[in-house]
């Protein structure tokens, strides 16, 4: 008697026939080099995307950055109360993965800015991110329009806990949530 488990064929006797060769392979250091290799490597087309982009020397108070230009442009603020932050944010293509959807570090970007930005005080330097938890709940299309709501939890000592909600605006569903606990550096007393 013959029957399929696993993969691995199941004979009378329970042994199964395959199963040390696959144990083998999939340990196999060669092996391993090479599926990661393959799964790092770009398509032509992905690689002359890249090459495209061009990077100049940034000014700092005079213009974005790479990064602010290319994660955070066309996030909007539209309500600022003491312990919230409302923005807005509609989808961009360039902040997608392969399918269209918006990718996982674009919404942990989106936690962990607008998380921040709820405990940011002018002339204060920035806090620093001890820990973040996003659960991913659905996903975003190109073009989605997206809110995202950051709210204090509370602060103690030098530490506060903010809660994010990613919504889509439209259809009123969650995309993601995330806490955020940051640290922020105590004012010098210099």
């Amino acid at each position: 008697v013959f029957g399929f488990f696993g993969g691995g064929v199941v004979r009378n006797s329970g042994s199964f026939e395959g199963f040390n060769q696959r144990a083998q392979w999939n340990n196999d250091p060669e092996v391993k080099m090479d599926r990661l290799r393959g799964a790092l490597e770009l398509s032509k087309e992905d690689s002359e995307s890249v090459s495209k982009i061009a990077v100049h020397a940034h000014r700092p108070h005079i213009e974005l950055s790479f990064y602010e230009d290319f994660a955070l442009r066309g996030i909007r603020v539209d309500r600022v109360e003491p312990g919230l932050v409302v923005c807005s944010f509609k989808v961009p293509p360039r902040l997608t993965d392969k399918s269209g959807y918006l990718a996982p570090g674009a919404i942990a970007n989106l936690v962990d800015e607008i998380g921040a930005s709820v405990i940011h005080k002018e002339g204060v330097a920035m806090s620093v991110s001890v820990n973040m938890s996003i659960s991913y709940l659905s996903t975003a299309k190109v073009n989605d329009e997206l809110e995202v709501t950051s709210k204090l939890l509370g602060k103690k000592g030098f530490i506060s806990g903010t809660v994010v909600s990613v919504k889509n605006k439209a259809t009123g569903e969650a995309i993601a949530e995330g806490r955020h606990t940051l640290f922020s550096k105590p004012a010098s007393k210099i």
